[in-house]
């Protein structure tokens, strides 16, 4: 039976296991805490639990594990840092949390400009929210990076949609503009 944490997220059954993983959380988080340096090694291996975690479908577990190693990396370790959280919108993805999906990508891209995977991810998450400006934004970004992706006709085609997404959703945002200036200049 699925669990369901506080903040709405739904897990799947550890077999009996919550009580294990949870007390290795919390020693690991009060470990990073207290270490003060911090260490690729560590984060790496932080890293590794959390791949570990989310093929098994302990989704939250990973989540926190990433979080973890996004911590305990060094801060000039701008790559494996970028990885951390491009790990976690997956995470995200998961959940269909798509504001933290788009939050951790933009943070990862901020590290890694041309991680072209992060860009794809938030591009989707930005769909899912009818973002479609954003999105093209970001298909656009991405086949600069990767000519090769629009050669696809399924990306050719869903770039279409998109592209008439984006212009529709301007052309209405305008009209409403245009008719709170209206509104606005009948009220004066």
């Amino acid at each position: 039976m699925p669990l369901v944490k506080e903040d709405g997220r739904v897990s799947e059954p550890l077999n009996g296991k919550v009580e294990e993983f949870e007390g290795e959380l919390t020693q690991c988080s009060e470990e990073a805490a207290d270490e003060g340096p911090r260490s690729v090694p560590e984060a790496q291996r932080l890293k590794r639990e959390g791949n570990d975690h989310y093929k098994a479908k302990r989704v939250s577990l990973a989540m926190d594990r990433y979080t973890l190693a996004y911590a305990t990396c060094p801060k000039e370790e701008k790559i494996v840092r970028a990885q951390c959280l491009a790990n976690r919108a997956a995470c995200h993805h998961y959940f269909s949390e798509w504001e933290g999906v788009i939050e951790d990508c933009t943070e990862a891209l901020e590290l890694d400009p041309s991680y072209t995977k992060v860009l794809l991810r938030r591009a989707n998450a930005y769909e899912e929210t009818e973002k479609y400006s954003q999105c093209k934004e970001d298909l656009d970004k991405l086949q600069e990076l990767d000519p090769s992706w629009i050669k696809t006709p399924a990306n050719r085609s869903r770039y279409g949609k998109i592209e008439k997404a984006a212009e529709e959703q301007f052309e209405r945002e305008k009209a409403e503009m245009v008719d709170k200036l209206k509104d606005l200049g009948n009220t004066v």
